[in-house]
């Protein structure tokens, strides 16, 4: 059996596929979702007032300092386009696709944004520097090779976020530096009305998320992955990582009796069809449950797979819970 995808290759995974044939993770910790009375919402819906600063320690432990609010900012992964759409800015380059989503910029005024060459893995530093950036943010164990590059020249703010709570945090962080707090208090409240709802009426039915390209694909288990966080608060999510040693095999998979099957399909240069699609020509894959009853839900890999910030998995809960009813 091949080896589950980690946190970081999840985080990469467009660039090049790292995963485990017909992998998944195993029984997930915590609360399960159905049974007995539904429980109250266990997300507070309020948000403490953020202040701004220009320096900081940010929500994992990251030391920031500005000299000012800074105005030009380079994403390098899509958190960073997420959250400053949350706070009305606009990047001055980026290298996601997020911003083109209809609930993000849309594909017209997502046209305008600059491209930096090189894709996710190496973004190129002569075009980052080309924009005068005041702030570059990227993944942490992606581009914080960048950083002596950058330095310098630029501010360069290392993010690694694994949970929803840690999304919240990087907005709150952005919003003190950008001076957009109303804003950032305003996005945060949003979200979490959002989850809180959700958790007031959780599934009982039991559901998957899955990620890749062809034949070997990975789960997006809570441990490492942020979108999948959310499902154990609002449906039946029996998926814990095993960690690099270990996947589970599809007929463990099918043992689970999985009810509703979320599919994030990865492209690489020209698309080239849906991996629900191309596990259809795999005779165990037609006995899966939701395959069976026609409950496979193709969704936009940008947003549940790399966005992770407050709008995206807003979004993200939004359909989820449409299509566990």
């Amino acid at each position: 059996m091949l080896r589950t995808p980690s946190r970081r290759v999840r985080g990469w995974f467009t660039a090049t596929l790292v995963g485990c044939a017909l992998a998944g993770c195993g029984p997930a910790a915590g609360e399960r979702a159905g049974g007995g009375a539904k429980p109250p919402a266990r997300t507070e819906v309020t948000a403490e007032p953020i202040e701004a600063a220009t320096e900081l320690t940010d929500t994992k432990g990251v030391r920031i300092a500005l000299e000012k609010p800074p105005e030009r900012i380079v994403c390098l992964f899509a958190l960073c386009d997420d959250a400053l759409t949350e706070l009305g800015i606009v990047p001055v380059a980026t290298n996601s696709e997020l911003l083109a989503h209809p609930d993000f910029l849309g594909k017209e005024k997502a046209a305008e944004v600059d491209v930096i060459p090189g894709g996710f893995i190496a973004p190129e530093v002569e075009a980052i520097l080309s924009h005068k950036p005041d702030l570059v943010i990227g993944l942490g164990d992606t581009h914080g090779k960048l950083a002596p590059a950058l330095k310098g020249a630029t501010t360069f703010w290392s993010m690694q976020p694994g949970t929803w709570q840690d999304s919240v945090g990087y907005l709150r962080d952005l919003a003190a530096l950008t001076g957009r707090t109303t804003e950032g208090e305003k996005a945060e409240r949003a979200f979490r009305a959002r989850l809180a709802e959700a958790e007031k009426a959780p599934s009982g039915r039991t559901a998957l998320v899955i990620y890749g390209s062809d034949e070997n694909f990975g789960v997006a288990t809570p441990e490492t992955d942020v979108t999948a966080g959310l499902f154990p608060r609002i449906a039946e999510y029996p998926w814990k990582s095993r960690g690099v040693e270990g996947g589970y095999s599809l007929e463990e998979i099918l043992a689970k009796d999985v009810d509703v099957l979320f599919v994030e399909t990865m492209s690489f240069g020209d698309a080239d069809g849906r991996l629900s699609e191309k596990l259809a020509a795999n005779p165990l894959w037609g006995k899966i449950p939701a395959v069976r009853n026609g409950a496979v839900h193709e969704v936009n890999s940008e947003v549940w797979a790399k966005g992770r910030g407050t709008r995206s998995l807003g979004i993200v809960l939004d359909e989820a819970t449409a299509a566990l009813r």
